[in-house]
């Protein structure tokens, strides 16, 4: 008998379940409620699409589930067959970032992945229906029954792969989530992830579109983040890569009962003894000395906000002054009120839990004929093409998986 599955959500992870549902040789349906489907991966990467990262990095992943599932479902699909994959079949080379360590796109065009992804579904036989969001799905005598605007669509196996929360512009509404609460599993708290933050009042609004590569941690009561890499001051508050690595921490430290998270910035790959003998050895004012490694106009924040006078050279700098300005240069504690939430989050953390599915099929464990895949999962990665990484590879095993009866 040939299976009829239905993936439900033309995003990164559906996409690819739909593809590997129809090579595990199940009649395929693709439900999506948008009229085009894939909005997240043409927005990705500020419109190229960072499609892999160069190296697979399982212990930066943030989970509330098992370490050791998060490992196992990335694993099930390698890196190296993940670019096969997009480079042979989707038709889409793949160009290595070396600074980065991303791959792109080689025309730099996210529209190519989407629409390669799209085409080669087409191309398989994925029967795809836009504008077709779910209302509701049940399990009915062994099948499954998914209602529609158009009516009802009959389904051996049901792959979810709606996403989470994050960009709602994109037609990510959580009703997935809200589905798998109402089928009885363990869905961990949600929050925006990957976010960039916000300080109320934008005591650094003076400072924005200044943007450097800085080593940040943010740390609470519960959990520590560390990241290197971009910093940009924004009118609002703070964004880059390296915060929204780090804000995840920020954003729990708000609902979970754990303290408030201190973020600290170093600014330079300077550390406190570098600046010590760099203020003792140079002659000039004490703005030029900072502004050497900084933006000048970040430097002269610092130097102002130690209580500093402009026109202070280094040789009349008291230790009480060097010391602050050393602080705010190696340990700077951001002033952040909050958060920029689901509007602009890379990802949703939080999601079904891991354990409520079988690792070598994603099936769940409390609905059988249903599979759970991409960011309804509880796990989600750094910058850096690590969230497709666990987008196509959890996509791969559900539509392997929902194909097998």
């Amino acid at each position: 008998m040939t299976p009829h599955v239905v993936v439900v959500g033309a995003g990164a992870a559906g996409l690819v379940a739909a593809i590997a549902a129809r090579e595990g040789g199940a009649r395929v349906t693709l439900l999506e409620s948008t009229p085009d489907g894939g909005r997240k991966i043409l927005i990705s990467g500020g419109g190229r699409c960072n499609v892999l990262p160069s190296e697979s990095a399982p212990e930066r992943f943030v989970s509330d589930s098992p370490r050791t599932l998060v490992r196992a479902l990335l694993g099930g699909w390698p890196l190296r067959e993940q670019r096969t994959f997009f480079e042979q079949h989707v038709g889409v080379p793949l160009a290595l970032e070396g600074e980065s360590g991303k791959l792109f796109p080689a025309s730099n065009g996210a529209r190519d992945v989407r629409d390669g992804l799209t085409a080669l579904a087409t191309a398989r036989g994925v029967t795809m229906r836009f504008r077709s969001p779910v209302m509701r799905l049940h399990p009915v005598d062994g099948t499954w029954t998914l209602e529609t605007p158009g009516g009802p669509v009959l389904a051996d196996r049901v792959v979810l792969a709606t996403g989470g929360l994050s960009v709602p512009s994109t037609g990510s509404d959580g009703a997935g989530l809200g589905f798998a609460r109402a089928l009885g599993h363990v869905v961990h708290p949600t929050y925006a992830a990957l976010t960039p933050l916000r300080a109320d009042p934008a005591v650094h609004v003076g400072l924005a579109g200044v943007s450097l590569d800085v080593a940040i941690e943010a740390v609470s009561s519960r959990e520590r983040a560390r990241s290197r890499g971009g910093f940009l001051f924004t009118h609002r508050g703070y964004s880059g890569p390296s915060v929204l690595d780090v804000s995840h921490v920020a954003v729990r430290s708000q609902w979970s009962g754990a303290t408030r998270a201190i973020v600290r910035v170093c600014w330079t790959a300077i550390d406190r003894a570098g600046w010590t003998i760099r203020f003792a050895a140079a002659r000039g004012l004490v703005a030029t000395a900072v502004a050497a490694h900084l933006p000048q106009r970040l430097a002269d924040a610092l130097v102002r906000e130690s209580g500093i006078d402009a026109t202070r050279s280094c040789a009349q700098l008291r230790r009480d002054q060097r010391e602050r300005l050393i602080d705010r240069l190696t340990a700077y504690e951001l002033p952040w009120t909050g958060d920029e939430g689901y509007r602009t989050a890379e990802v949703t953390g939080g999601g079904v839990a891991l354990d409520d599915v079988h690792r070598a099929t994603l099936e769940s464990k409390r609905a059988p004929g249903l599979h759970l895949c991409g960011e309804l999962l509880d796990a989600f990665g750094p910058i850096g093409g690590h969230n497709f990484n666990w987008a196509w590879s959890t996509g791969w095993r559900a539509g392997l998986g929902a194909a097998r009866i």
